[in-house]
């Protein structure tokens, strides 16, 4: 079973992998023999008699006299159309101290609201209307209804459990990460702890995130969490947790269950028993840091369990966002501050940092970072930490009499940049509240702590330095195709909401349409940032732009070129940045604007009141199809008449090749031949002499026009493309050119890349088709030979 594999069955535990079962106490668990079912029989060391459905899919328990501890049944009562009567049931059968532990996910969660289907109906909104549109009908079928929290109370209080607490459920009864008991207010910012999950995240249009604060401010926390967990005691006794937070989605030797206690105590354990080192090192850091000086909320260990006091005061995250609106001068004092915490933890020194290889690597991707060209500041002595304590965030700290006092400082790299924690630090503090970046630009801090704040590059370098190990950490890797099944894509919810925001025509006219009359009249972007550079590195050699508009005057006379090249490369002259007032030298219909800024509104706002409604807007996540461009007339009959299905046809109309090319030999030739054997018109992608340095390391023997030159002069090609070396991915390409199928060489075949390549293409209904290369030939086979001038 791959480490995948075994998280995803185990999240589902996490609803009461921390719950204080006794020992060899009697449990009767509703439902089917699944992984809660085996952690209760295997972790708890309990007694569990499972309950399933009879013949007629009822629940039925025994007529006789035997009663249980607990009962435990998670989202079961939803899939009934009589579900009073099994509680009743469920009641009789429990013994006078006895509990029910019931899972319910709730109809009114946040989750729906953003858009999120429903999950029996797998439609949008069936449980907000309480299913009238559903099960109208005596012969609608029925698979299950959701309920609000005040309907599962007063089914709870008509089946006698009128003693209960309630925990609010986030993100869902299938990965409960975070479990709050009614009434709790959590003192942290949820935003960036929290990571929601969905049944159908294509259908979302909100960041759910971003409104649980909102939530907390009018009281509707609790009524609107997307699940509950009722611990429903006949008795009155309950657990004293007031807050559980699990991490079962780091793996058996990393995951963590965290408990606020209602006796102001915290504890933190191993979720399994690989993990308890981990507590251990935990310990360990903290008394490290407090030694050399670090504030820090003490603890002790004992019989695996790290406890601490709660801390009743302001995160420093917190804090300092309400600093920020208060004290500038006093923010940027506190900062200083913080930085000093961090210098304080470990000893410094200068020295090389080399970038540790991903845990996931393939033999190409290992291959691929050897030979990359390592960067100048890759190069040079920066001031490393010799234990860096890379956790150490204003998120993990309170602030206390004047200072930050630490807490959670779990993970140590040894040798890590100081640079990368201060980098780390200022983003946590932007990631809470993006609106301060409006006010007070990150650039002006990374100024202050002598970080390169004008190299784009660098800082995105930092960025990898920061999150490697939180990559490794989350398991992102491995849980990559979990993730793209269950959260949410920026780009969907940015399409989501355009969608909604136009009528059917202006949606297609403005976001769908963009290259309408592009052709026919004068090509102008409006924007001169990140997304028009990408416009032009995507679209520019199929469209001409005769001028760049940006409202800021001090870019004006400046060139815009496409991302990823500057004017050293002499590949591109540039496009020169203008006023807006440049379109009043224009006649309407003479122009087509497009508008390449994120923030698109007011720019639209803008163009209208001048009177100019001849625009659309770029949308970096839409797979706009570039032109064709076939080298010759065969080839657009190729492409115009499609053989696929037909007698004698080709199995596929489109497909693609991606490669270097250098020192043209009879392997390439061959895999074009069998290419095109497979389909009708053959696109062939080239990487420029830029791409082959930046992500092979090497220089290529033969210059980049002289190789899509000769691939063009053969046959089997029907059109040639330059790879834009920033978007050189197969996402890319098919975004690009909508091919039905790649072909690729076998030396990929275990790449695990390209099995999320091939999952990506086979949801956009193309797919994945290797050839072996030939054995005798190769570029690199060529090249050795040069160099040993046995050519």
């Amino acid at each position: 079973m791959s480490v995948a594999e075994q998280i995803t069955r185990e999240l589902p535990t996490a609803i009461l992998r921390w719950y204080p079962f006794p020992k060899d106490c009697e449990i009767a668990y509703i439902g089917e023999e699944d992984a809660i079912f085996n952690m209760l029989t295997i972790s708890k060391q309990t007694k569990v008699t499972l309950i399933q459905k009879n013949s007629h899919g009822e629940y039925e328990l025994d007529d006789d006299s035997r009663q249980y501890d607990y009962f435990v049944c998670i989202q079961e009562i939803e899939k009934l159309r009589e579900p009073d009567k099994l509680l009743k049931d469920v009641k009789k059968h429990l013994k006078n101290t006895g509990k029910l532990l019931l899972g319910m996910n709730n109809a009114l969660g946040i989750r729906y609201f953003c858009g999120d289907r429903d999950i029996y109906t797998n439609r949008n909104f069936d449980s907000i209307e309480d299913y009238y549109r559903a099960y109208s009908n005596p012969d609608d079928n029925f698979d299950g209804k959701m309920f609000s929290k005040s309907q599962i109370e007063t089914m709870l209080d008509e089946s006698g459990f009128d003693r209960r607490k309630a925990y609010s459920v986030f993100s869902d009864l299938q990965n409960a990460a975070f479990l709050f008991a009614d009434g709790y207010v959590p003192n942290e910012e949820l935003s960036i702890r929290i990571f929601p999950t969905y049944n159908s995240p294509e259908t979302v249009f909100l960041d759910e995130e971003r409104l649980y604060s909102r939530l907390m401010e009018n009281g509707l926390f609790h009524k609107m969490a997307n699940a509950f967990l009722f611990e429903c005691s006949l008795d009155g006794s309950f657990s004293d947790a007031l807050q559980v937070t699990s991490s079962l989605d780091r793996g058996a030797q990393d995951a963590i269950i965290t408990v606020i206690h209602d006796n102001d105590t915290v504890t933190k354990e191993a979720a399994y028993e690989e993990g308890k080192k981990k507590i251990e090192t935990l310990a360990s850091n903290m008394d490290k840091l407090k030694e050399r000086g670090v504030p820090v909320v003490e603890g002790t260990l004992s019989d695996g369990i790290y406890t601490m006091p709660y801390i009743h005061a302001e995160t420093g995250m917190k804090y300092l966002e309400r600093l920020f609106i208060t004290d500038k001068e006093l923010y940027l004092q506190r900062l200083d501050e913080f930085k000093a915490e961090i210098l304080k933890a470990s000893d410094t020194y200068r020295g090389a940092f080399e970038m540790p290889a991903p845990k996931e690597e393939s033999e190409a991707q290992k291959k691929r970072r050897l030979n990359r060209k390592r960067k100048p500041w890759e190069e040079e002595k920066v001031l490393l930490q010799k234990e860096a304590f890379v956790d150490m965030i204003p998120l993990n700290s309170f602030f206390i009499n004047g200072k930050f006092v630490f807490f959670d400082q779990e993970f140590v790299i040894n040798d890590y940049p100081v640079d990368a924690l201060v980098y780390r630090a200022i983003s946590s503090v932007y990631s809470g509240t993006p609106a301060q970046q409006q006010i007070l630009p990150m650039d002006e801090l990374y100024k202050r702590f002598n970080i390169p704040y004008d190299n784009a590059e660098h800082l995105s370098y930092l960025g990898d330095v920061t999150s490697f190990w939180l990559r490794d950490l989350r398991k992102e890797q491995e849980l990559k195709e979990y993730h793209e099944e269950h959260r949410k894509n920026p780009n969907d919810i940015n399409a989501n909401r355009q969608r909604m925001n136009y009528s059917v025509d202006d949606y297609q006219r403005l976001f769908v349409d963009i290259f309408d009359q592009a052709d026919t009249r004068k090509l102008i972007l409006f924007g001169s940032g990140v997304f028009a550079r990408r416009f032009l590195a995507l679209y520019g050699e199929d469209y001409e732009v005769s001028a760049v508009l940006d409202n800021n005057e001090k870019r004006w006379g400046d060139k815009l070129y496409p991302e990823g090249y500057q004017p050293s490369d002499g590949k591109f002259k540039g496009v020169e940045i203008e006023s807006p007032e440049t379109l009043q030298k224009f006649r309407h219909g003479e122009y087509k604007i497009i508008i390449c800024i994120k923030n698109y509104l007011s720019v639209m706002k803008q163009l209208d009141a001048m009177g100019i409604y001849e625009y659309s807007i770029f949308d970096p996540g839409k797979a706009y199809p570039r032109k064709r461009h076939p080298i010759c007339d065969d080839s657009v009959r190729s492409y115009e008449n499609s053989t696929v299905g037909k007698k004698g046809g080709k199995k596929y109309h489109v497909g693609y090749i991606a490669g270097v090319f250098d020192l043209y030999h009879i392997g390439h030739l061959n895999m074009f031949r069998r290419a095109k054997e497979m389909c009708d018109y053959l696109i062939v992608g080239v990487v420029s002499d830029e791409g082959v340095r930046r992500f092979k390391g090497t220089e290529p023997f033969v210059p980049f026009d002289e190789r899509i030159e000769m691939v063009k002069s053969c046959r089997y090609v029907d059109e040639a493309v330059e790879i834009p070396y920033m978007f050189n991915g197969t996402e890319d390409a098919w975004k690009m050119h909508h091919f039905d199928v790649q072909f690729s060489g076998t030396d990929y075949v275990n790449d695990p890349g390209f099995a999320s390549f091939k999952e990506f293409l086979e949801k956009h209904g193309a797919t994945l088709e290797f050839f072996p290369y030939t054995q005798s030939t190769s570029s690199t086979k060529l090249k050795e030979l040069i160099e040993k001038k046995l050519l």
